[in-house]
């Protein structure tokens, strides 16, 4: 019933062509934001590991700290800061 509406032959095959093209070009387009993206992504996943580095040295620091002025000052006639 809608067989008259396509066309038929060599005109139905350069439609087919022409439609897989759009598909292609569309796709392709869409390929550059999606890349940007996992780009982002990708910097903010090495800036939070970077960070998550730092803070554990921060924590062994302040883990080998002495626990008053006294044992500073220990440490300091011992040569061990």
């Amino acid at each position: 019933m809608i067989g008259w509406l396509l066309p038929h032959g060599p005109a139905r095959k350069a439609l087919g062509l022409i439609l897989t093209a759009a598909a292609i070009l569309l796709f392709l387009i869409n390929l550059r934001p999606a890349g940007e993206r996992a780009g982002r992504a990708t910097e903010r996943l090495d800036a939070l590991e970077r960070n998550d580095a730092i803070h554990r040295q921060m924590l062994d620091a302040a883990a080998r700290r002495p626990p008053d002025r006294d044992a500073l000052a220990e440490r300091l006639r011992d040569g061990r800061f």
